[in-house]
């Protein structure tokens, strides 16, 4: 078992148990949810009209920084230097926030973190929270524990909020509700909203002005608040959540009790690493230079906001990631949904398809990396090769994560799983098996290369081979193949220069 070094007694992060990993697990795999996805042309065109919108934002905000590059950089590597020092930095913050006033709780998995959640709401007395917009608190299913013990949890965020009055999941990390529609979002709210005006325009200000009225009066009456955190720096036990519509900011100040749900890895050393993050994160992010609204507290001050802080670190397969040596550069990841932007395979088949709350490229490694791959019937299995490795998301990771090389390590995983489970190989790993027992000997890989002219034999050059019978039928099914040249390179390079390497 994987346990931090050094960590307090009865308070060690763990490997998460493998039925508490919350909701990082669909219902079925990445293909089949694909393809039903692919029919649905709304879904289309809202993903392709709001993914192109924030990618131009991103790509304008962007070039205006010189050094864009170097913060990339700066950013990678203060990500690696905190991996490599994850307890010690764990233990400075809980050190801080107690100093200041606050509660540390550690939790191994979703279900010791919600119990802790609810442990401390049941406490308040209070029968409802507010929260800030968290993927954190999405991942371990919060809302839903919450509301099986009689509390109802009331997003505050707008998207989140679209998702929530929508009976809906999330399907972006930035943007929960990208899958929808203005029209769609105001016959969500003239249905679940209440007291809204029925004659309701889906202009969207009118929209906007809705839902701040609705929020109001929960803002006014709430005693206890929910949060994630963007970033906890060890230095001083602060957090910090940034975001654009001002809802997190009356999350933070006005309740009485304040709770913040945080990964471990969102840790960072120092304030000076947190300017480097401030910088990439907006714009990579919504397109902008800063976030409209960047909130930091640490501990408890009296008589200014909340007089009761808890903070609840959350490992649930995170230590699991970190004890792969690659793998654990996805725990680099700062949620900035950049990647989800420019992938051409999540444009076209939205969140929803991936089956965790974390969809898209970093989802497809991400999530595998929190729970495993079982190489048997597991929808996370499928992840991996959700993707065309067209390397876009690389190019955009404001931490330079390189998603394609840990999709192929992930792919690699999944087949040596697969083949333990089974004693007769796959006709993928048959294939395989037999290309590198021909490539590994230069005379079959010779013979082989001649025998295949044999197939351009009755086709019309130009034109796409024949379908291969079974197994291959599957792989040309889908692709177009050029008929094999008359000659191939080895022959030609023989009857040109001669027999030379």
């Amino acid at each position: 078992m994987t346990t931090f070094l050094g960590m307090p007694q009865g308070r060690v992060p763990g490997p998460a148990a493998d039925t508490s990993v919350g909701q990082l697990t669909g219902d079925r795999p990445f293909p089949e949810a694909a393809r039903e996805a692919l029919g649905n042309t709304r879904l289309r065109r809202n993903l392709a009209h709001a993914t192109s919108t924030i990618r131009a934002k991103r790509a304008a905000v962007v070039g205006e920084v010189p050094d864009w590059e170097a913060l990339r950089e700066a950013g990678s590597a203060i990500k690696a230097d905190t991996m490599a020092r994850l307890p010690e930095l764990l233990e400075q913050l809980e050190a801080n926030v107690t100093a200041r006033g606050g509660t540390v709780h550690w939790a191994r998995d979703a279900a010791e973190a919600n119990r802790i959640v609810l442990d401390l709401v049941t406490a308040t007395g209070q029968s409802e929270v507010v929260k800030v917009k968290s993927m954190a608190t999405q991942e371990i299913g919060l809302n839903e524990a919450l509301e099986g013990a009689g509390v109802m949890a009331h997003e505050t965020d707008l998207a989140e909020l679209i998702v929530q009055l929508g009976h809906d999941r999330p399907s972006h990390i930035l943007v929960p509700a990208i899958h929808r529609g203005r029209s769609e979002i105001r016959e969500i709210f003239t249905r679940e909203m209440p007291g809204v005006d029925p004659d309701l325009t889906d202009e969207p200000a009118v929209l906007a002005a809705a839902a701040r009225a609705h929020l109001r009066e929960v803002f006014l009456r709430a005693r206890v608040a929910v949060s994630g955190a963007n970033f906890g720096v060890a230095e001083t036990g602060t957090l910090t959540v940034v975001e654009s519509e001002g809802n997190g900011r009356m999350c933070l100040t006005l309740p009485e009790t304040l709770i913040t749900v945080m990964g471990i890895e969102k840790v960072v050393p120092t304030w000076r690493d947190l300017e480097v993050f401030l910088q990439l994160l907006p714009r990579s992010s919504t397109g902008e230079r800063m976030n409209p609204y960047t909130s930091t507290w640490a501990g408890v001050t009296p008589g200014d906001g909340p007089q009761d802080f808890h903070l609840v670190l959350l490992d649930n397969g995170r230590t699991r990631a970190l004890a792969d040596d690659l793998g654990r550069t996805a725990l680099h990841c700062i949620r900035c949904s950049a990647c989800l932007n420019v992938c051409p395979v999540y444009e076209r088949t939205g969140g929803h398809a991936y089956g965790s709350v974390y969809p898209g490229p970093i989802g497809a490694v991400l999530t595998p990396f929190l729970t495993g791959v079982t190489g048997g019937t597991d929808p996370n299995d499928s992840l991996p090769y959700a993707s065309s490795l067209c390397g876009a998301c690389y190019d955009v990771c404001p931490v330079k994560i390189n998603i394609p090389d840990l999709l192929v390590q992930l792919r690699a995983e999944h087949t040596e799983a697969r083949a333990a489970k089974h004693r007769l190989p796959t006709p993928e790993a048959a294939a395989m098996k037999a290309a590198a027992w021909v490539m590994a000997d230069p005379k079959r890989f010779a013979r082989a290369g001649r025998a295949a002219t044999i197939g351009r034999h009755g086709i019309r050059q130009g034109k796409p081979v024949l379908p291969f019978p079974p197994p291959l039928s599957g792989w040309t099914s889908s692709r177009d193949v050029p008929s094999p040249p008359a000659e191939t390179f080895r022959d030609w390079w023989t009857r040109t220069r001669g027999d030379r390497s």
